[in-house]
């Protein structure tokens, strides 16, 4: 019926033990149950803008890391 991640299966459980239960107790209607656990952006030109920040920051912290182990090789070195 779903897929082992709980973040699936819960929706689908829950849509099926409350129609279970409609139907107990005769009744027509029917319960929808969904999950979007990443929410929609509708707009183009926000997504877009979030895009160019998530990768300026990586190349930012990519430009930073190989400083850092150089200067972690250096006080290697000088310790010994």
């Amino acid at each position: 019926m779903c897929s082992a991640e709980p973040i699936n299966c819960f929706p689908v459980l829950v849509n099926i033990l409350s129609n279970t239960f409609l139907r107990l107790f005769n009744s027509t209607e029917r319960i929808r149950v969904w999950s979007d656990p990443f929410p929609h952006i509708k707009n183009p030109g926000l997504m877009h803008e979030i895009f160019y920040r998530c990768l300026v920051f990586m190349l930012l912290l990519i430009a930073g890391l190989p400083s850092h182990f150089a200067m972690s090789s250096m006080d290697d070195y000088k310790v010994k």
